[in-house]
C-alpha cells in the first residue's frame, strides 16, 4: 500500500477551464474555474486532483495554504513516480487543448 505524499501547488482560480498547466518551480501549477471565495477554489483543486490522479476525493486534501495561491495537498494511495507521470500527462493534454 502506498503512503501519503505532499504535493506543492500553485493555483490560479477563476480560469476559463480547469487544467494541470505544468511545473511552477518545485510546485505544479493548476487552473480552476471556481473563484477564490468561500473555499470554492480549494474544492475545485481537490476535484481536479482526484480526477486527474484517479483517486477518491477522500484521498486528496489541502493541508496548507487554504487562502493562498501556494498550497500543499496531501495525497494517499499513490507512489511519487506515478504521481509525476499522471501530472505530466495531464499537463501535456492541457497544452494540446490550448491551455
Amino acid at each position: 500500500m502506498s503512503g501519503t505524499i505532499r504535493l506543492h501547488l500553485r493555483v490560479s482560480p477563476g480560469a476559463a477551464r480547469a487544467a494541470v498547466v505544468g511545473r511552477h518551480g518545485e510546485a505544479w501549477k493548476l487552473r480552476v474555474c471556481a473563484p477564490a471565495e468561500h473555499g470554492r477554489a480549494n474544492e475545485a483543486v481537490v476535484a481536479l486532483l482526484a480526477e486527474t490522479l484517479e483517486l477518491a476525493r477522500a484521498d486528496v486534501a489541502i493541508v496548507s495554504g487554504h487562502t493562498a495561491r501556494n498550497k500543499v495537498a496531501s495525497l494517499a494511495g499513490l507512489e511519487r513516480v506515478e504521481l509525476e507521470r499522471r501530472l505530466g500527462l495531464a499537463a501535456e493534454r492541457g497544452q494540446e487543448a490550448g491551455g
